[in-house]
Parts: C-alpha cells; structure tokens; sequence
C-alpha cells in the first residue's frame, strides 16, 4: 500500500517535472523568436545606416535623410521587440506546475519516511525476535485469552 503510494508519487512528480520542462521549452522559444526578429531587424537598421553613408559620399542630401531615418526606426523597432522578449512571462501554468511539482515532492517526502520507518521496524524484528515477540503479546492475550476460554468451556448440549 505504501509502495503503490510511493509510485503514484513518483509518477506525479515526473508529469509535473514533465510540464515544468515543457512550459520552460516553449517559453525560451518564444522568447528566442523575439530575439532572432529584433537581430535580423537591427541588421536591417545596421545595413540602411550603411547604405546612408554611402549615399552621404555620393550626394551631400537627398536619400541620405530617407536612409538614416528608416535605419533609426529599425533600431526603435528592434529595441521595442528586445524589451518585449525580455518582459514575457511563462504564465500561470508554470505557476500551477509548480505546485503540483511541491505537493507531489512533500508526498514523497512523507511516504520515504514511512517506508523508512517500516523497514527499520522489520530490520529490528529480524534482529531481535523476542523483543517483537514480548511487544505485540499484550496485543495478542486478549483474543487468545477468549479463544483459550471458549475451548475449556463445555458446550451446553455436551452438558446435558
């Protein structure tokens, strides 16, 4: 009964670390999807700033303006989306995760204890018998007191 406990436990708590596991995968890829777009925007501002300075060397304005402001607003874009990949939270299903994650750790806990306890009581039984033996007999007398009792008791129609 209590092994089966300690497996369920051991079950619960593998499901959780499971979806713990999970929730976190996805979340990183969300995040490094954010990040991969801010890069390849910011490459974007880094090749417009670029192609500024060359337009700057051909002709003193003109395209040049046009160039500088849309690599600027790349690096505005890509800076909005760093800060939102930095802010995304997992949610509260890792929350609840979590949780269940604790709750099946404390069972564990708590039957290993048992367990423990159980297997220390027959390790003791094994080495000393007669110490066992002499803890359960009060237990024992009365149920054999009564059975010794009703065996020297004569039924009433032998009596007769």
């Amino acid at each position: 009964m209590i092994m089966d406990r300690f497996i369920n436990n051991l079950r619960v708590l593998w499901r959780a670390d499971s979806a713990i596991a999970d929730i976190r995968l996805r979340h990183a890829l969300a995040r490094s999807g954010f990040n991969a777009a801010a890069a390849l925007i910011a490459l974007f501002g880094l090749l417009m700033l670029e192609l500024a300075a060359y337009f700057a060397l051909l002709q003193v304005w003109g395209a040049i303006a046009s160039a500088v402001t849309l690599g600027l607003i790349n690096f505005a874009v890509a800076g909005i989306l760093f800060l939102i990949a930095s802010r995304q939270k997992p949610g509260r299903e890792l929350e609840l995760a979590n949780e269940i994650h604790n709750s099946a750790m404390q069972a564990l806990q708590a039957d290993a204890r048992l367990l423990q306890s159980e297997v220390a009581a027959f390790g003791n039984a094994v080495k000393h018998p007669m110490d066992s033996a002499l803890g359960a007999l009060p237990t024992l007398i009365v149920p054999l007191a009564s059975v010794l009792i009703n065996t020297l008791k004569k039924p009433k129609s032998e009596a007769k």
